[in-house]
């Protein structure tokens, strides 16, 4: 099984209600790999992030995880093939603390990050673990939505604008715990405004733009097409 892409998206569309966002999308992330989908705002990043864990109101074309044909699966199934989303809006409880925020995810495997060890990699939660989700910054709330997957045992990671909006030194710690998720043999499908971060962690670059990959770039082609990089991110 080693040779099976951990994703594998043939043709997808995407649609909210009657909008059609993805048009014919078509990548793959192999076993172990990283891989970052970058373009402007509204290309259909998140939207593909969406696609492959079920949450559009309709998908066709075909998505596999792992093997697994999904495009008809609920999210909940597919969550369980090993998936752990961060979405762009972290999507932690607000009335739950720290600490029933991270034990919320059921444990997928015994492979999860202890909870001992999660508190190593981001202190501020130890600190932090009776208050509540209103009550923690925009960095805390990041690190919390990241430790919650951590914990469940997920070996492929979907992370959406993991550093937007966060101060340089949460931004630098984040980055180091992707790198370390990589380090580990995980997958990971990242979205990502800022290159730099992105430049730092994936193997090879997917450019998106109205729905549609229209170029893959990888780690060793960086200086070469940097303008075509920058023309696709609009900076």
């Amino acid at each position: 099984m080693a040779d099976v892409p951990s994703i594998a998206l043939t043709d997808v569309h995407g649609f909210y209600d009657d909008s059609h966002v993805l048009h014919g999308l078509s990548l793959e992330v192999a076993r172990g790999e990283a891989v970052s989908i970058i373009g402007r705002n509204g290309a259909g990043k998140t939207t593909t992030m969406r696609a492959i864990m079920g949450l559009l109101d309709k998908r066709s074309g075909s998505i596999r995880v792992k093997g697994h044909e999904v495009i008809a699966a609920p999210p909940e199934r597919i969550a369980r093939l090993g998936i752990g989303y961060v979405p762009e809006e972290r999507g932690i409880y607000a009335s739950l603390d720290v600490t029933d925020n991270l034990m919320l995810p059921p444990r997928l495997n015994n492979n999860g990050t202890s909870l001992e060890d999660i508190y190593k990699l981001f202190p501020n939660l130890l600190e932090r673990r009776h208050s509540q989700g209103t009550r923690l910054s925009g960095g805390e709330q990041q690190m919390l939505a990241f430790a919650r997957v951590l914990r469940t045992g997920a070996d492929l990671f979907l992370l959406d604008e993991p550093t937007e909006g966060l101060a340089p030194v949460i931004v630098q710690q984040i980055c180091e715990v992707i790198v370390g998720m990589k380090a580990k043999g995980n997958t990971i499908v990242l979205v990502e405004q800022n290159f730099h971060v992105a430049s730092l962690i994936a193997d090879r670059h997917y450019i998106m733009e109205h729905g549609r990959i229209i170029d893959c770039i990888g780690r060793a082609e960086l200086t070469t097409k940097a303008d075509r990089i920058t023309a696709a991110l609009g900076i």
